[in-house]
């Protein structure tokens, strides 16, 4: 007997129509009056997608910006409706797919909490129950009475994140969202994910971070352009869309795809080169050899004072630095166009092993990524003569010996 999946796609087609914008406001009233009616343009959103997801599955959906992936979530969600074909979801849907998506901004944190939980079908009862851990989870215990209208973005993801993941969802839906917010929460919110698919919840999740959707995922579907490119094993999709995208992009004049990559792309990190002293591109140094890391950099549209930098990291995760244009007292107004932001380590303190890099260009006022290229870059270090020493970093120190006169010791 098959069995029943909880999701189920059977050739959904999704149309959106568009009108070109009002060139003037006398041509707004003309259109109103209907003495001329302007063009409507059609976009085929998903076109004629079939898919499963298994009661206990977690799927992620991969494709560059405006595949149709998100609009595969909210169709799930029944935020928008196939324009033909049928969407089927059995159990309880929680979704996080846009910041602030279901919050009312006048309303308190604790408010909001209440109101979210009972558009998922918790009673009351129910959410007191949980409130606490809900709370405790977010790390907003500050801030949970205040007005969420005051929130930051990744405020808002905290808040949202933690009621989608503590009202026993039968289905998870997750659009990108853990782009926002600082590293240390981004963890915390995989493990969250990670213990709920370990409970049997179904999870499906749009990400570009190749390597989050590998860690967390049975199945890769791959949207392109609406279409069901390919679905399979994470592995085997992974690996096919990395070609695909290299090829792209080398196509067109780039360097190469950056596997886990998030970002608006508004501006976009074009290259990165790690330069020994002499400005040759280098993938190993020695330790307190001198280091600059270039990166090239393109906006699309005037990003005012940005916030561009980079973290370094040992191969077992911990991070070792992170530094940015503004901390090093390096405000920039403007960046539109192409350029570049080079930062130059006098000589590197780490002890020899393997090392990665994650750059990003960032909105200096709120935590939104225009680009963000995280552990996309490696290299190592070595020694020039063994170094007795444990840890991860050389500091800049020496021993000095004070030895009593032992003939007048007693």
């Amino acid at each position: 007997m098959s069995k029943t999946p909880v999701i189920r796609f059977d050739n959904v087609t999704k149309r959106f129509k568009l009108t070109h914008a009002q060139s003037s406001v006398f041509e707004s009233l003309m259109h109103r009056l209907h003495v001329r009616r302007l063009p409507l343009e059609e976009l085929l959103a998903v076109d004629g997608v079939s898919f499963d997801v298994q009661r206990g599955e977690s799927v992620g959906l991969i494709g560059h910006n405006g595949s149709g992936k998100s609009t595969l979530l909210k169709l799930a969600t029944r935020i928008l409706r196939p324009s033909s074909g049928d969407v089927t979801v059995f159990g309880r849907i929680s979704a996080l797919l846009e910041l602030g998506a279901g919050f009312h901004e006048d309303l308190t944190g604790r408010e909001n909490i209440y109101l979210n939980g009972s558009v998922l079908g918790l009673s009351r009862a129910a959410i007191d129950a949980k409130l606490d851990e809900i709370i405790a989870f977010s790390e907003l215990e500050q801030f949970i009475d205040t007005p969420v209208k005051h929130y930051s973005s990744g405020m808002y993801m905290r808040l949202g994140f933690s009621v989608a993941v503590h009202c026993d969802p039968d289905v998870l839906l997750v659009d990108e969202i853990l782009a926002v917010g600082d590293g240390a929460f981004q963890r915390k919110c995989l493990d969250r994910i990670q213990q709920l698919k370990s409970n049997g919840v179904t999870i499906v999740m749009v990400s570009h971070h190749l390597e989050t959707l590998e860690k967390l995922c049975d199945r890769l579907l791959w949207m392109d352009k609406g279409k069901l490119i390919a679905m399979g094993d994470t592995a085997t999709i992974s690996e096919r869309y990395t070609a695909y995208m290299n090829e792209r992009i080398r196509a067109q004049g780039g360097s190469g795809f950056v596997a886990n990559r998030s970002g608006t792309h508004e501006a976009e990190i074009t290259e990165v080169r790690l330069l020994d002293q002499f400005g040759t591109v280098q993938d190993q140094f020695s330790v307190g050899d001198p280091m600059t890391l270039e990166l090239n950099y393109v906006a699309h549209r005037p990003i005012l004072n940005p916030e561009i930098g980079c973290a370094i990291y040992h191969s077992d995760g911990t991070q070792l630095t992170g530094a940015n244009n503004l901390s090093h007292n390096l405000p920039i107004a403007k960046i539109l166009g192409q350029g570049q932001l080079c930062y130059h380590i006098r000589r590197l303190p780490f002890l020899p092993g393997q090392y990665n890099v994650s750059v990003a260009i960032h909105d200096s006022q709120q935590p939104i990524p225009y680009d963000y290229h995280q552990h996309a870059y490696t290299f190592s270090i070595t020694a020039d003569q063994p170094l007795d020493l444990q840890g991860l970093v050389v500091v800049d120190a020496n021993w000095s010996h004070l030895q009593p006169d032992l003939h007048h010791s007693t």
